[in-house]
């Protein structure tokens, strides 16, 4: 089988592509990259902008946390990550996994950066605002358990990570119904072992913090 290599930090977004290779089951060699060899040639050669996290599977190469976890998704098809081409379950897996690459992540992280939107930036911004997008959750997470088809996709584990982190970290206020999601996303034990294996690697003194 051809190998998968996943080059990933322990304090980055590499976290939320560690579970979902928990998730589809698939056997992988982890290179931690650490703060400065992110900027050698080698690893700028995989991503040139030296972001993590970066998979490698044969001849792709795959930056972007979601487009891992969509490539993942397609690439492992028995896992059940990803709803069949053509249906309304993948219309949905799409929308709701590049609403959250997209408009979720762009306004928390303006949000914690206590950026100053200019007057009439909702109607600029492909985000519109914070606000807009939590109400947004709030109504398709209260009509249904999970995103796309009625069963838990890589959309959710995408979403629900960037959600959980923003809870964490005072961006978003909790509100019940996205606890309920997220306590739904703890009881999965890809996550649970994926959270372990990274907690592991965080603790040991040669880590640097990413950004």
């Amino acid at each position: 089988m051809t190998e998968l290599v996943f080059y990933t930090h322990p304090l980055t977004y590499g976290r939320i592509a560690r579970w979902m290779l928990e998730e589809v089951g698939a056997r992988y060699r982890t290179e931690v990259v650490d703060i400065e060899a992110r900027r050698t040639s080698a690893f700028l050669a995989l991503n040139p902008i030296g972001k993590m996290p970066v998979l490698v599977h044969g001849n792709a190469v795959v930056s972007e946390c979601a487009a891992i976890c969509a490539y993942l998704g397609d690439a492992f098809p028995l896992a059940g990550l990803a709803p069949a081409s053509g249906t309304a379950a993948r219309g949905d897996y799409y929308r709701w996994l590049f609403f959250a690459a997209g408009p979720l992540e762009t306004a928390t992280t303006l949000s914690s950066m206590e950026f100053a939107a200019p007057p009439l930036a909702d109607q600029r911004a492909g985000w519109g605002s914070l606000d807009r997008v939590v109400d947004m959750l709030d109504t398709v997470l209260s009509q249904r358990d999970w995103l796309a088809g009625g069963r838990f996709s890589a959309a959710d584990l995408y979403l629900g990570a960037l959600l959980d982190w923003a809870i964490r970290f005072g961006t978003i206020a909790e509100r019940p119904v996205f606890g309920r999601y997220l306590a739904r996303m703890d009881d999965r034990p890809a996550r649970q072992r994926a959270e372990a294996l990274d907690d592991e690697l965080a603790g040991r003194a040669i880590m640097t913090p990413a950004r």
